[in-house]
């Protein structure tokens, strides 16, 4: 597996510099897009997350930006004549709850008591880079696995979500995984 963007610094439209409608109180939330190339011919579903390293000396913790479990390869259309075919579209997060019922998001860093957020666009989708401090770099570990993983529903934590992969792992279910960082500005 290869996980790609068509840029390193992520555009401002999903960023700390998004417009004010493309925000849910406050928190950027339009997802930026992905590719996800070379894909493992059994994986049938993907499972990533987005996290910034770089928030640890600034919040005390490794912020989580977003997470996805369970989404079906085959709900993306995939066309395996066409090695780049498989795209993570933008906005996907907002959309995928329509589109793909079966995929879950998991809460961001956002829904932590230590923030206080509550509104759910913010707390259970994607939410954008919004480094306070200086230019950070974010992590997008994307995962495959031939079946879904078990026990996570919508809201799922992310330790949740790398416990069913260990799990899935030890199970002989893992199939491939990648990794990008990809510069959030301040």
């Amino acid at each position: 597996m290869k996980i790609s963007a068509d840029f390193t610094t992520i555009p401002d439209v999903f960023a700390k510099h998004a417009e004010p409608e493309y925000q849910a109180a406050g928190v950027p939330v339009v997802s930026f897009p992905f590719y996800v190339d070379d894909v493992d011919p059994s994986a049938q579903y993907l499972h990533w997350t987005f996290t910034d390293p770089d928030s640890i000396p600034v919040c005390g913790f490794e912020w989580i930006h977003w997470t996805v479990a369970n989404l079906p390869i085959a709900a993306l259309m995939y066309d395996f004549n066409d090695s780049r075919a498989l795209q993570i579209p933008p906005d996907f997060s907002r959309q995928m709850v329509a589109m793909i019922p079966e995929a879950l998001q998991g809460r961001t860093s956002q829904a932590s008591p230590f923030v206080g957020g509550t509104d759910p666009a913010a707390t259970m989708r994607y939410n954008g880079p919004q480094p306070p401090d200086q230019d950070h770099d974010y992590y997008l570990h994307v995962y495959a696995t031939k079946n879904p993983l078990k026990n996570l529903a919508g809201g799922f934590w992310m330790n949740e979500l790398v416990h069913a992969l260990r799990d899935a792992a030890a199970a002989g279910d893992a199939a491939d995984q990648d990794a990008i960082f990809l510069t959030g500005r301040a």
